[in-house]
């Protein structure tokens, strides 16, 4: 068994609602670091941050060989498994998914985000069927590598507030468990905090639920007592530290003083880290 395969198992066993895992994603290799000596058990990359980060739009308008390329950064920067944002795929097809998958996976990650999300100009999601092909060639290309790969199938209803409120749930689930037949491992709903929809779809989906928090959302102990298995930060992190970049500037531009930088991490320790 490879060290690659050993951190697929490991990363699927993190998923634990009475341990949640609890993810303050990453979008380079300085922040993978910061993250793992936090603490953290796993990276998970944003894609939104990675973007950002080399100068494209979220949403599918970064280069797949540059977003794999940062994916090889991430995993050479940290120990511990690199789960990776994908976006939608980076392709118009299956095989287009499945040659992206094959990519990240050898670049080292051992999980992978996928969203339902339409990337071709129309508003909604793609169509389950559609969608649960993806992921199927998505499970082939990792099974044809030989890693376990956890894939977290992204269900995008709530976030792009898809249909009647009052059909989401139905529809959330019933996308759920399309997705989990196809071969996903996991399901992933952002958009959603509220306790009580929270709970109904940690009951209605066999298999661990991602929720996407930040302020005002649910601690991840109270997320645990709800059934929920992984608590991702998503993009925030990066719009946190982005905020800082801007706030830094226009304090600079403004009066030519430097009080925003107070609190920054001291040069040694980040040189250190990245040693």
């Amino acid at each position: 068994m490879t060290a690659q395969h050993q951190k697929a198992q490991l990363l699927r066993s993190l998923h634990d609602p009475a341990a949640p895992l609890a993810l303050a994603n990453a979008w380079d290799a300085a922040s993978a670091r910061l993250v793992e000596a936090a603490g953290a058990k796993a990276v998970a990359t944003t894609s939104a941050g990675v973007a950002w980060g080399l100068g494209a739009a979220d949403g599918n308008h970064l280069d797949r060989d540059r977003a794999v390329e940062l994916i090889a950064r991430v995993v050479d920067a940290v120990s511990v498994p690199v789960t990776a944002d994908i976006e939608s795929g980076f392709g118009a097809t299956p095989a287009d998914v499945a040659d992206t998958v094959t990519r990240v996976v050898g670049a080292g990650a051992v999980g992978i985000n996928i969203e339902d999300a339409r990337t071709d100009g129309r508003v909604g999601l793609r169509p389950t069927e559609e969608q649960a092909e993806r992921i199927a060639a998505a499970r082939r290309a990792a099974d044809d590598a030989g890693i376990p790969l956890y894939i977290n199938a992204r269900v995008d209803t709530y976030l792009r507030a898809v249909g009647p409120e009052d059909t989401r749930l139905k529809e959330t689930l019933d996308r759920a468990a399309a997705y989990l037949r196809a071969g996903a491992t996991g399901i992933f709903v952002p958009g959603v905090t509220d306790p009580a929809v929270v709970a109904a779809l940690t009951e209605g989906i066999d298999a661990p639920v991602n929720i996407l928090a930040g302020p005002g959302a649910p601690s991840v102990a109270e997320l645990s007592e709800l059934g929920v298995a992984r608590v991702s930060l998503g993009s925030s992190v990066a719009e946190a530290a982005y905020a800082v970049v801007r706030k830094v500037a226009e304090e600079l531009a403004a009066t030519g003083t430097y009080g925003s930088l107070t609190g920054a991490l001291e040069y040694g320790e980040l040189n250190t880290l990245m040693s």
